[in-house]
């Protein structure tokens, strides 16, 4: 047959039939045919949502954004970053779970609503190992204790033995956090049975009242993230006197963490990290933990993020659930302890 000649198709099948058989043919154009067809796992239309349970401009909402412009580009997807705060945290999770495990819809997650929420709600509309997986952790943040002008205190040393000295006053035992069943509430309480001294928890409605009351003098001291105390112990307004984890954050290398000072119980961080619907396939989240953690692992990122006081983190879903586990472990006793409960 010259190769100038039309091709005839229903020809050329009775040809080759008739020369090589008939289940030999099927086979060959089952494989042809099965070359051209579309790849199976192209990339979906829809957009990946990113769900996040506090409002825009906050720290959490930031590495949200800069992490999902960075799925942008490797899932060749959409990202959008959809806010819905309320509950601390904890309205986004009741949203969320009801959501199809397709992949396109993930939540950045904290210990807030990971954690420490199922320790203290007895009536939490969410059961974390049930309607959520883990995909991928994305970063740690620091806790810290400070002093201000309502004590003499510029280390640690000297403010257990200014509490001591002066235990018969329990205001010089009172510490501020941010929120009443916050991870700084327990971690205050936390540095109070390891230095043998009864804490006095004072709450505040968020992290700037409490600065105010802080420099203000009205508090002797505060726990909060790293984060939001870093800029005032810069300015010499405040004394940051050790910070949570097990090693000295790059954003206040001159001060020690607990560990350090000999205080080896004295430690935990917070956590943010991406959660899915459950029933979201294996092969889903092996897709998003790999783009996450090529996100991560980019150089400029990683800088703004040491910037808003967060510490990159990645790994497995499998390490990151492993992860969860252990917070739990650990926080568990120090909130059972305070007997608070949250509802």
């Amino acid at each position: 047959m010259s190769l100038s000649q039309p091709l005839h198709l229903p020809a050329l099948l009775r040809r080759l039939c008739a020369t090589i058989g008939a289940a030999t043919v099927v086979t060959a154009v089952t494989a042809v045919c099965t070359l051209t067809l579309p790849a199976a796992h192209a990339q979906s239309d829809k957009p990946i949502r990113i769900l996040v349970g506090y409002p825009a401009g906050g720290t959490a909402d930031l590495a949200a954004r800069l992490v999902g412009d960075k799925l942008r580009e490797e899932l060749k997807q959409t990202v959008v970053i959809e806010n819905k705060p309320g509950a601390g945290g904890r309205l986004v999770m009741d949203y969320a779970k009801s959501q199809a495990g397709d992949g396109n819809t993930i939540v950045l997650a904290n210990s807030a609503v990971m954690t420490i929420a199922p320790l203290v709600y007895r009536k939490l509309n969410y059961d974390v190992a049930r309607d959520f997986t883990p995909v991928a952790q994305v970063a740690n943040f620091q806790l810290a204790l400070a002093t201000g002008p309502g004590t003499p205190a510029k280390s640690f040393k000297d403010y257990v033995a200014w509490l001591k000295t002066n235990s018969v006053d329990s205001t010089h035992a009172a510490y501020a956090s941010p929120a009443l069943g916050s991870i700084p509430h327990f971690f205050g309480l936390m540095i109070g049975k390891q230095v043998g001294v009864s804490m006095l928890h004072v709450p505040f409605n968020g992290s700037a009242p409490l600065m105010t009351a802080l420099i203000g003098g009205q508090v002797p001291a505060s726990v909060d993230t790293l984060a939001d105390l870093t800029e005032m112990h810069r300015a010499g307004k405040i004394h940051v006197l050790a910070t949570s984890g097990t090693r000295r954050s790059a954003a206040l290398p001159d001060v020690p963490t607990f560990t350090e000072l000999g205080y080896k119980d004295i430690e935990g961080v917070g956590r943010y990290g991406f959660i899915a619907p459950a029933g979201t396939s294996r092969a889903t989240i092996d897709r998003l933990n790999a783009a996450v953690a090529h996100a991560i692992a980019s150089p400029d990122l990683q800088q703004k993020f040491l910037k808003l006081g967060l510490e990159p983190q990645s790994g497995s879903a499998d390490a990151f659930a492993a992860v969860l586990a252990g917070d739990a472990t650990r926080w568990g006793p120090v909130v059972k302890a305070s007997g608070y409960v949250g509802d």
